[in-house]
């Protein structure tokens, strides 16, 4: 069984592409972001960037979920730093594919700002990127740029992963 982490930095793409990749390969979708505790989201509704300590539980918590699934889950977590991939890989126990939603900061920006209802403002897309450890060639990962129309987005993750022919 196959377990994929769809990552990057807030509002690269997570949900949308996460969800619509699910779907594709006949996973379950689970958004990282439900998993936080009340405190985290708190937090980051003040425009505060979460602390390692503040992201550890919620990172092992996630690993733990995939390990317990019982089946295929795509999930979509930011794991911005080669720590957190290592930690969720860890308490997984079993493979984890990431896939990495790459773009330009400006693009990223206009995404964020146009959000509503969503806890993560625009101000701390600055510290997304800041903290942002792209992986590494060495890490079960793949990027895929988001520089391009959604569909294309799509296709690229299920070629890439092999879940999509390329003719």
């Amino acid at each position: 069984m196959r377990h994929f982490v769809v990552m990057g930095v807030s509002g690269c793409g997570k949900t949308s592409f996460g969800s619509a990749f699910a779907d594709a390969i006949g996973a379950r979708f689970v958004d990282g972001d439900d998993l936080h505790p009340a405190e985290n989201i708190a937090k980051m509704s003040r425009g505060e960037p979460l602390e390692d300590a503040d992201r550890f539980p919620w990172l092992q918590q996630i690993g733990e979920m995939l390990q317990h699934s019982g089946g295929p889950v795509v999930v979509g977590c930011s794991a911005l730093k080669r720590r957190y991939r290592d930690l969720i890989r860890d308490s997984a126990g079993q493979p984890v594919t990431f896939l990495h939603l790459s773009g330009p900061k400006d693009l990223i920006a206009s995404y964020v700002s146009r959000r509503q209802d969503h806890f993560m403002p625009a101000s701390l897309v600055d510290s997304q990127f800041a903290a942002l450890e792209p992986p590494g060639p060495d890490e079960d990962a793949i990027t895929v740029s988001i520089d391009q129309d959604p569909q294309g987005v799509l296709n690229d993750l299920l070629v890439a992963t092999g879940a999509l022919r390329h003719e």
